[in-house]
């Protein structure tokens, strides 16, 4: 699974170049980004703006990453379609996560 990195302003923004994140990458998608958190990137843009369709273990990954930046990191989710975003809201997830628009959003949210 390949996953862009850039970093702006002290922010690292990652990218998940996959159209679906779902139960066959979800193991290596959590574990690329506890990566990035392991080496010390604890503000956290998530731009899901190739992906497509993202299911339950994907998300289930999203709560271990966010749980893992529990002590001072920030995660912020950005450029989600809007069947991604509605599946935040029915899971009332959105009063989890930080959704934004897009990068730009997300980034002032970061600063």
């Amino acid at each position: 699974m390949k996953i862009e990195s850039e970093s702006v302003n002290n922010v690292t923004l990652l990218t998940p170049v996959v159209r679906r994140l779902d139960a066959s990458v979800a193991m290596r998608f959590k574990e690329e980004i506890l990566s990035a958190i392991q080496q010390g990137n604890t503000r956290l843009v998530l731009d899901f703006s190739r992906v497509d369709f993202i299911d339950s273990s994907c998300l289930g990954a999203l709560i271990s990453i966010l749980k893992s930046l529990s002590n001072g990191g920030q995660l912020v989710l950005c450029a989600l379609n809007s069947n991604i975003r509605n599946m935040f809201t029915l899971t009332r997830m959105d009063r989890v996560f930080t959704l934004c628009a897009d990068r730009q959003e997300a980034l002032n949210t970061l600063q």
